[in-house]
């Protein structure tokens, strides 16, 4: 079992230069090659909305759903930092509510962290979180929850001045208590610049090279959704075709009769066969004595 990661784990890579590494992760057996692998964070993300249960947002995503996930992730991946993706409406009602979600979190997941969207506007909420002892990452840039403002999936930051917001954004955040935070859809110059300015691990999605570590969606990264793609995945596998071309296999043994094969039949134990035979011979038909 390999050392458990830890926020200072975090910053001692960050001061070494050394990249951090991130995936999100929903499932018990995504978990455990995660772990085998080696990711430094794995973050439950509310994009499980999307990627699993097929939902055009992340907005229908529940606090208990995030949990299940969490407990089975965490059961999986006992090493990585694993940080909760508070969902929808889970924080930002008021900050009792914020601080009560996240604890769940920590509490019936075993969390090490939870991620929230916004900017300086939840930076009351990151303090209240800080002062209860939950460390949060805070979210930049592209915020899915908030897609009916930004007018779909699209990056930001792209002129000066939206850049210039996301830059103050994150030193507020810092100040507010964030361990990290994530820059999502934002122009490498944004994330270089934020970065540059932070002493906190700053992690991209999609925000260039030069942040501390980067992240990608797991089933982008397998090629394992197909409703759409952000530019700023690299697919580094193509799981729809081999899952589909394994299920189509299946289906033509089914149909040629070629499985089950006698490798995947349990035999009788010898001689049991023969006395079977001699059983079913002196016995009536059950269905016979059924009928009458």
């Amino acid at each position: 079992m390999r050392e458990k990661v830890t926020i200072p784990h975090l910053m001692e890579k960050r001061a070494r230069g050394e990249p951090i590494s991130m995936l999100t992760c929903y499932d018990y057996p995504t978990a455990l090659l995660e772990e085998k692998a080696g990711v430094d964070i794995i973050l439950v993300g509310d994009s499980v909305g999307m990627t699993v249960y097929g939902h055009s947002s992340t907005l229908p995503v529940t606090m208990d759903i995030m949990i299940a996930h969490c407990q089975a992730v965490r059961r999986g991946a006992p090493g990585a930092l694993l940080i909760g993706d508070m969902p929808y409406l889970s924080y930002q009602i008021s900050v009792t509510e914020a601080v009560r979600n996240a604890g769940r979190f920590m509490q019936e997941a075993a969390c090490d962290a939870v991620k929230l969207e916004g900017g300086r506007s939840m930076a009351p909420v990151f303090r209240a979180l800080t002062d209860a002892g939950i460390p949060a990452m805070g979210h930049l840039g592209l915020t899915p929850q908030s897609l009916a403002m930004l007018g779909g999936f699209r990056a930001q930051g792209r002129d000066a001045e939206a850049a210039f917001r996301v830059i103050q954004d994150a030193a507020i955040l810092e100040q507010a208590g964030a361990f990290s935070i994530l820059l999502e859809a934002v122009p490498p110059e944004v994330g270089e610049e934020v970065t540059g300015r932070a002493s906190i691990p700053i992690i991209s999605i999609g925000a260039g090279p030069h942040c501390d570590g980067q992240l990608l969606i797991v089933h982008d990264l397998l090629g394992f959704f197909e409703a759409f793609t952000p530019r700023f995945v690299k697919k580094y596998a193509d799981l729809n075709r081999t899952v589909l071309e394994a299920f189509q296999s299946y289906l033509g043994d089914v149909a040629g009769r070629r499985f089950p094969a006698a490798e995947h039949c349990y035999p009788m134990k010898k001689g049991e066969l023969e006395k079977l035979a001699f059983l079913l011979k002196g016995s009536e038909d059950p269905r016979e004595e059924v009928s009458t």
